[in-house]
């Protein structure tokens, strides 16, 4: 999936080094405690290297987000049963206004950057997760429920620590791994409170190229990928 850019060098097993900007690649999350993707988001390449991954989600691209077995939004099931209940997936459209986002190598969180229509800056988001892994069409990781909230003077909260817990007593995440996930938590707000990188880079004041066009979901979105390293 490389329409509006190349990939440059490779790693064995076809998997991309960096992504030239305008490249059209994959942003995908396996489910908790199982090996099957059920978030898949094409995003267009902003920038790629060996210090920063930063992605361009545009308004109206289609996704692929879980739900319940019978349809009914995930958030919109009490959170006591909201993980224990079967579920499959569907396909959607982001209908918001765009997402960047940004991913440093081997870091335990990305951070996304969103808008109120007319690019007013809304907020950081830090999405705690799994380092991302990169194959040739993208990259995967796992998410850790647990989220920060970042306003644009700085301040900071924690978000969704309801869902964080509550993983933990359905069995979705062992303490081993919660105490990780805070840890990884307390180094973010570190950065934070630091105002580091991203933070400190100006990104909110970056806007998408007027010409790329929206990606398209590829029907085999859920492909089993040759992972290279982060």
């Amino acid at each position: 999936m490389t329409e509006g850019g190349t990939t440059t060098r490779g790693h064995a097993g076809g998997a991309a080094r960096h992504w030239e900007p305008g490249t059209h690649i994959l942003w995908r999350y396996r489910e908790n405690g199982g090996a099957r993707i059920h978030i898949a988001r094409p995003v267009t390449v902003v920038r790629d290297d060996s210090e920063l991954l930063a992605v361009w989600m545009a308004p109206g691209t289609q996704c692929v987000r879980p739900v319940l077995a019978d349809g009914t939004p995930v958030h919109r099931e009490p959170l006591a049963t909201r993980y224990t209940k079967p579920r499959t997936v569907q396909k959607d459209r982001w209908f918001g206004t765009g997402v960047l986002k940004l991913a440093r190598p081997g870091e335990p969180w990305s951070v996304w950057l969103f808008w109120e229509p007319g690019w007013r800056f809304k907020n950081w988001y830090v999405n705690l997760e799994e380092p991302l892994v990169r194959w040739a069409g993208g990259v995967d990781s796992e998410d850790h429920f647990l989220d920060i909230s970042v306003q644009p003077d700085g301040g900071w909260h924690w978000r969704d620590e309801d869902e964080f817990a509550q993983a933990q007593r359905d069995g979705l995440m062992d303490p081993a791994l919660a105490r990780r996930v805070r840890e990884a938590g307390r180094a973010a707000v570190a950065v934070i409170d630091a105002w580091g990188s991203p933070f400190s880079d100006g990104w909110e004041n970056w806007r998408p190229d007027p010409s790329w066009a929206v990606p398209s979901l590829p029907q085999d979105w859920d492909r089993t990928a040759a992972h290279a390293s982060p």
